[in-house]
């Protein structure tokens, strides 16, 4: 609605702005310059503020719905951490997650970064990604109050 209403409003804004050069201003040039402000300055200006509101909010959807792919894709990598004894491979995520490699390994460097994961490395040189709280959960069993003895 905001896209069509602030459009409406700048075509009408230079409609007037038209009709403002073709008008006979025999008056003072002060009410040439009010009439001028409000037929043409005030819808053009509430034009482009609607449809600089409506372009702003479409792309923070594309935003959101950035954030929401990145956190379901970390919720999933967590999920199969669990299910690997918390230890994963790139190879592992693109295969299970059908994603590029590049996008995989972005993902597990992100993780890493916010000391969600750790890196570790086989002797033959593959770079496994440890989740150091996915392997401890077994032993939310034997939690304590922190202040208990």
């Amino acid at each position: 609605m905001q896209l069509i209403v602030g459009g409406i409003l700048v075509v009408v804004s230079l409609i007037m702005l038209l009709g403002y050069f073709n008008a006979d201003l025999s008056g003072s040039a002060g009410s040439a310059v009010m009439a001028l402000v409000i037929a043409v300055g005030i819808p053009g200006v509430a034009g482009v503020a609607l449809l600089t509101r409506h372009f702003k909010r479409v792309g923070g959807y594309a935003d959101r719905r950035a954030q929401l792919k990145r956190q379901t894709q970390e919720a999933e990598l967590l999920r199969m951490a669990g299910e690997h004894g918390g230890r994963l491979t790139v190879v592992e995520v693109v295969r299970e997650l059908a994603m590029a490699q590049p996008e995989a390994e972005a993902l597990m460097k992100s993780m890493v970064e916010r000391c969600i994961a750790d890196i570790e490395i086989t002797d033959s040189g593959l770079l496994v990604y440890a989740f150091p709280d996915v392997q401890r959960l077994d032993d939310k069993s034997s939690s304590r109050g922190v202040l208990d003895d």
